[in-house]
């Protein structure tokens, strides 16, 4: 396959915006064992961002969004968040840090065990002293705060529910509004509608795009659904091999640059 044609990115063009980036990514590369998964990437993201991370499967998208929250420290290069070299920062200061670059996983993370309330409220640990995190698990602290975020993101009424009984939809709401706790700058989602049905897919796009436009908040979201990321998202960054091939506006994606996106390699064991 010959590699895909070298164009402006996004980042590239916004360089001379007023506008100052929330997160980027200078000149980074990480690996796993031995094995590249990122490489030579640079990447920013600015207030009001709608961007999708797309790719094949084992591209680097889950890498990159560790990356960008703080969790995982690149091999080389550097990362800047809301203005902070990470690799500066003591542990506590990058923790604070954290408080505002919200993450939503692909599996929740939840506690289904838990009420509602609780895994709400988990938002709040980087924040609250343990022996408050303690006893709000026998007596729920700050619920008129649990119960807002949940109005947010359309189920106040679960409040005190066992998490385990709700449905796939509504545990990623809770999920969201666990995140909105937080009150982030920066939501980032790693493959949030991929346990869930179309319909429920669609919901919680439109939830995220909502809540993060409504507050001027940026959202980088890795997607498997290329048309979802058309739909709900304004920017779209393609990987491939650990390399970014384009990173472009939603409405000026061509289908060369998916065919290349996704073809399998002739010699691929996939």
């Amino acid at each position: 396959m010959s590699p895909p044609e070298p164009q402006l990115s996004i980042s590239q063009s916004r360089s001379s915006s007023k506008d100052e980036p929330l997160l980027v990514l200078k000149q980074i590369s990480h690996g796993f064992d031995g094995q590249a998964a990122l490489q030579n990437i640079n990447l920013q993201i600015y207030p009001g961002d709608r961007l999708a991370l797309v790719g094949p499967s084992g591209a680097g998208k889950s890498t990159l969004l560790r990356l960008l929250n703080g969790s995982l420290a690149p091999n080389q290069g550097q990362v800047m968040a809301l203005g902070r070299d990470l690799a500066q920062l003591s542990n506590r200061q990058r923790r604070k840090l954290q408080r505002q670059i919200g993450t939503i996983y692909q599996q929740f993370n939840l506690i289904n065990s838990l009420r509602v309330i609780h895994n709400v409220n988990a938002g709040n640990l980087g924040r609250w002293s343990l022996p408050k995190a303690l006893f709000s698990l026998a007596i729920p602290q700050e619920v008129a705060a649990a119960q807002a975020v949940l109005t947010q993101v359309g189920i106040p009424e679960k409040i005190f529910e066992r998490t385990d009984q709700l449905s796939g939809g509504q545990q990623q709401r809770v999920a969201i509004a666990r995140v909105l706790t937080q009150n982030p700058q920066v939501i980032l989602a790693d493959e949030p509608i991929a346990s869930l049905d179309p319909e429920r897919s669609r919901e919680i796009m439109e939830l995220l795009t909502q809540l993060c436009t409504q507050q001027g908040r940026a959202l980088v979201v890795s997607l498997h659904d290329l048309e979802m990321a058309k739909v709900w998202c304004d920017r779209i960054v393609g990987l491939r091999n650990g390399e970014i091939c384009f990173d472009c506006p939603a409405i000026e994606i061509r289908s060369h640059q998916i065919k290349s996106l996704y073809q399998i390699e002739p010699n691929s064991s996939i």
